[in-house]
């Protein structure tokens, strides 16, 4: 079977550098996986029985032809497992590496019921398609006590947004969301011209690591609610963006309404939040 035709409405860019993809597939750790089979967490959770290790199950998003697969199935620190949408990548896929095949779940990554495919926790990585990289990411949120750790390749824009400190214009709902859960780190830009076709803006690769957060210390629906609320009106103090949200709190005032939202960590939000527990009207 010849190339895979990359296909505009899946926002498909073929990786075709095979130095990016070797440095991708390092990016990802190895070994531990977050759960044990009977769901429990903690140190032992890649010994299995009689002491063995237990390689960690990864999950590439968007396989494309393999060119990030191809080091994925070397490395025997892990199990990788693929997901892959376009029909013609999948029997592309099925030709050149029969031995991934039993492997490869063809269809939507973001339909994937991951605490029933992988109970055990899972990694994740892909070069992910630009269309679909922040539904991927609340995927990843949603799945947080599943997925120890998450590797990207995304629009350098974006990827920029989510590892912005508190006080960027770049930083946002995104960013706080999943700073709340995850150490970020951009890792590396990558240049247009290392896929075909070249996408219009620059790529970059990063990283996503649990923090040790288990709880935030407020209503967390809420904290989302807040998060999205507080960013819905970019250039208005919090004050408006909160009011036309929750309404007028009775009249009380919140330190924090005289500033915008770019300005609070992921610890004011919180702050924030069980506040507008207590005085919402």
């Amino acid at each position: 079977m010849g190339e895979v035709r990359a296909k505009k409405a899946l926002g498909q860019h073929f990786l075709v550098d095979l130095n990016i993809a070797r440095k991708i597939c390092d990016s990802l750790s190895g070994g531990s996986c977050p759960r044990q089979a009977d769901g429990s967490t903690g140190a032992s959770a890649d010994v299995g029985p009689g002491g063995a290790s237990v390689p960690c199950d990864v999950l590439e998003v968007g396989c494309g032809m393999g060119v990030l697969t191809q080091f994925l199935l070397k490395r025997d620190d892990i199990t990788t497992y693929g997901a892959e949408i376009d029909t013609e990548s999948v029997e592309y896929l099925h030709a050149h590496f029969p031995e991934f095949a039993p492997r490869l779940i063809e269809g939507d990554f973001l339909k994937l019921d991951l605490r029933t495919l992988f109970p055990r926790g899972l990694k994740i990585i892909g070069n992910f398609p630009y269309n679909i990289s922040s539904q991927i990411f609340f995927k990843v949120l949603e799945n947080r006590d599943l997925v120890p750790e998450c590797v990207g390749m995304i629009q350098k824009e974006v990827a920029v947004r989510l590892a912005e400190p508190p006080g960027s214009k770049e930083y946002g709902i995104l960013s706080v969301l999943l700073q709340a859960w995850y150490d970020i780190e951009y890792l590396f830009t990558v240049n247009e011209m290392v896929f075909n076709p070249p996408p219009k803006v620059k790529s970059a690769v990063i990283r996503l690591r649990r923090n040790r957060v288990e709880q935030l210390g407020c209503d967390e629906k809420l904290f989302v609610k807040v998060v999205k609320a507080s960013f819905g009106q970019r250039r208005k103090m919090i004050r408006n963006s909160l009011r036309s949200v929750f309404g007028q709190f009775g009249g009380a005032e919140h330190p924090f309404f005289t500033q915008r939202a770019e300005q609070l960590s992921v610890a004011d939000f919180v702050e924030l939040t069980n506040w507008v527990a207590a005085n919402r009207t």
